[in-house]
């Protein structure tokens, strides 16, 4: 590796609020965001259970995806000390915001609002020969459902000048997004790099998890329980800057985290099921360790899970563990911030990013909320329910998604 790569700034919303005070209120104190959401009508789903922020149609509108983003841009730039103009590349995991497109189609394909219920509000319908496009917000912001235009959009409204590139690869894509940045840094391609990710809950998503049967039966998620049901969505957008470390230190930046390593690989196994070994994982997890210069992850101190809550991928993350650091698995505590926070789909791994940092910078371990009995199949110390005070200099944080995608990311305490 050529070139240190460092944290220098991040923003970060979920559904606890903006900014890392209401992770601590939250995901740090195993409180977990789930409750009813009226963001959409829920009646035809097996649940209502989101872990989505206050709702109604005005924070509906304030949520939209790329006003999210940005506001957790500014923030990180400004934490990193960044002004408008800077160079920096671009780098966003999202599936773009189709909260537009629904509401289009049901509309009629004219206006996303015409004659349809928003909120439970029904909505009128334009009048006959009523010229809307262009007209409506709704209508506008259709386009906002191309991922790339979410990459385009973040840059102009940052005023940055580099390169944009958007990951769409389901729940690795924001992970992916800084993996690629660390990448280009390490090897001097780039300075810095802007990398983000965002999920807001929508109807569309939430339809399809609840069709596949995904969705938790009693509203709440239990990552590595036996009684564990399934997984919930939630609310989720943040922005971290990378640099050079030679780069941050030039202009006096304060090093937040360093990222000492990361990995990516494929399973290959199935197209929604993990590798019931956990191979995939296991393997990119492996590639972070060589990478961090302890394969064996003897100066490992923490480890934030995938940890869905569905009865495949817990055991097959655990196993994957287990196969990844065959001496240490049992002695390195292992928890899931979806507990709280629920599955933030494309945004899940710049989320839990900027989570393992704050443990790292807390001295606090996340708790794995909800946890009742243990699975034989899941045998590692999760953190059960309550936070955990220790010393942390060193975390690894790992995603998984569909098609057998896996990340590592490993974090190291200035």
């Amino acid at each position: 590796m050529s070139g240190e790569v460092t944290v220098t700034g991040f923003g970060v919303r979920t559904a606890f609020g903006m900014g890392a005070d209401a992770l601590r209120r939250g995901v740090f104190a195993g409180v977990p965001s789930f409750a009813a959401t009226t963001r959409f009508d829920t009646g035809p789903y097996r649940t209502a259970m989101a872990g989505a922020a206050v709702d109604g149609p005005d924070a509906v509108e304030g949520w939209a995806l790329r006003h999210a983003l940005a506001e957790c841009g500014a923030e990180a730039l400004s934490m990193a000390g960044l002004a408008p103009g800077a160079e920096a590349a671009v780098l966003l995991g999202v599936a773009g915001d189709h909260t537009s497109v629904t509401r289009y189609w049901r509309g009629g394909g004219s206006d996303g609002r015409c004659g349809s219920v928003v909120a439970g509000r029904a909505v009128p319908r334009a009048p006959e020969g009523a010229t809307v496009r262009g007209t409506s917000p709704d209508v506008e912001r259709v386009a906002d459902a191309v991922p790339a235009r979410l990459a385009e959009l973040l840059a102009g409204e940052l005023g940055l000048v580099g390169p944009r590139l958007t990951f769409t690869n389901a729940c690795v894509a924001s992970a992916a997004a800084i993996i690629h940045a660390c990448r280009l840094i390490s090897s001097g391609r780039i300075d810095v790099a802007v990398c983000g990710g965002g999920y807001l809950v929508e109807e569309e998503t939430f339809g399809k998890f609840d069709s596949g049967r995904a969705l938790s039966r009693d509203g709440m998620v239990r990552p590595f329980s036996a009684d564990r049901s399934g997984l919930l969505l939630g609310d989720g957008v943040a922005v971290v800057v990378l640099e050079s470390a030679e780069h941050a230190r030039r202009r006096g930046a304060r090093p937040l985290a360093g990222v000492v390593g990361w990995g990516a690989a494929s399973d290959a196994h199935h197209i929604a099921q993990p590798h019931p070994e956990g191979v995939g994982l296991a393997r990119a997890a492996r590639q972070a360790m060589r990478l961090a210069g302890d394969p064996d992850g003897d100066a490992l101190d923490y480890v934030n899970a995938h940890g869905t809550g569905t009865k495949y991928n817990d055991g097959a993350e655990t196993r994957g563990l287990r196969a990844a650091f065959p001496k240490r698995a049992e002695s390195i505590p292992v928890s899931s911030t979806k507990s709280t926070t629920g599955h933030l789909l494309e945004a899940a791994g710049v989320v839990e990013f900027v989570i393992t940092m704050l443990a790292l910078t807390d001295g606090v371990l996340p708790p794995t909320a909800g946890f009742t009995a243990p699975d034989p199949e899941c045998d590692l110390d999760y953190v059960p329910n309550e936070p955990r005070r220790t010393d942390p200099r060193r975390a690894l944080t790992v995603n998984a998604a569909f098609g057998g995608a896996n990340t590592a990311l490993v974090l190291e305490r200035p």
